[in-house]
């Protein structure tokens, strides 16, 4: 039986954790995936305060290596279901584990999202990726084309342009929805070609991996064919709150309705991070919902 269980390992997650262990409670973080979120796989980040520049992955790891510092408990584990009898939250995974928390704090943050495209799921891993950080080196020397405008676009966008032949960026946008800082780098580059206004109609294969795109101009309505051994998807990204919708309301784009108190209708469980309705999405904004979600589960407790 824990004070506190967390679900989901990224910033919100353990600063939660931290803020409730340094407050004497034990606590269980459950992680499906990798600790750290999203951020651990962005190969540079420059907007935490007091770190003028960290990859996402090692401060992912600080961030780990500080909540079990203090004393919790990780499950590298999916959570499926919970279930409240009484006062007590039981857990379940889909491995079959159980848990049990006087109070739970939901951090699930939000996974990529795709273009809806036939063939998208099968060529997860056979062309297309989410993260030039862990796969870009696959294609060193090659053509590579990067779907996506905004901050996590552009940074990987850079990052490929180092190791690439070329770099084809997409955005459906007439302009970069990133900051200027890294827009004007990526047009500096001389193998990298942008289009804008222009979406990807379908993906081109040999039966097995992906070849190339063929691309349309939402202006125009031309389209043309491109010729890459890699495309890596950043179009946004979208929350997988609906197995716990009896505990928290949902807006109408899935994200948990609470507001920055960070609190639910249900009694003793809490949301925290990116999976929350906010306005604003960053790392810094995920580990303050960490700190206010645990400082009342603190209180609820007590």
């Amino acid at each position: 039986m824990y004070d506190v269980v967390i679900v989901g390992g990224g910033p919100a997650g353990l600063t939660a954790a931290i803020y409730a262990l340094r407050a004497g409670k034990t606590v269980l973080v459950i992680e499906k995936a990798g600790f750290g979120g999203q951020i651990a796989y962005s190969p540079k980040v420059e907007n935490i305060p007091g770190t003028i520049l960290i990859s996402g992955a090692a401060f992912a790891e600080k961030l780990t290596e500080q909540a079990m510092e203090l004393g919790a408990d990780v499950e590298l584990e999916t959570v499926t279901a919970i279930e409240k009898k009484g006062d007590i939250f039981h857990i379940s995974t889909e491995d079959g584990a159980a848990f049990e928390g006087k109070t739970v704090i939901l951090a699930l943050g939000v996974k990529h999202r795709m273009l809806g495209l036939p063939g998208e799921e099968e060529l997860i891993g056979k062309g297309i990726s989410f993260c030039a950080v862990c796969d870009g080196a696959f294609y060193e020397g090659q053509d590579t084309a990067m779907i996506g405008g905004g901050n996590s676009a552009l940074q990987e966008a850079l990052l490929l342009s180092e190791v690439c032949n070329h770099v084809t960026v997409v955005q459906n946008l007439a302009t970069f929805t990133g900051e200027k800082k890294l827009a004007d780098a990526l047009m500096k580059k001389d193998n990298v070609t942008v289009y804008f206004s222009t979406l990807v109609d379908a993906y081109l294969t040999d039966g097995q991996e992906l070849t190339g795109l063929r691309i349309r101009n939402d202006i125009t309505g031309e389209t043309k064919e491109l010729k890459v051994d890699g495309a890596f998807l950043a179009v946004g990204l979208m929350p997988e709150n609906d197995p716990f919708a009896q505990f928290a309301d949902l807006n109408d784009w899935g994200y948990f309705d609470s507001g920055e108190d960070c609190t639910t209708k249900t009694p003793g469980l809490f949301v925290a991070g990116d999976c929350r309705s906010k306005r604003i999405r960053q790392v810094t904004t995920a580990a303050g919902d960490g700190a206010v979600a645990a400082m009342a589960a603190c209180r609820y407790l007590d």
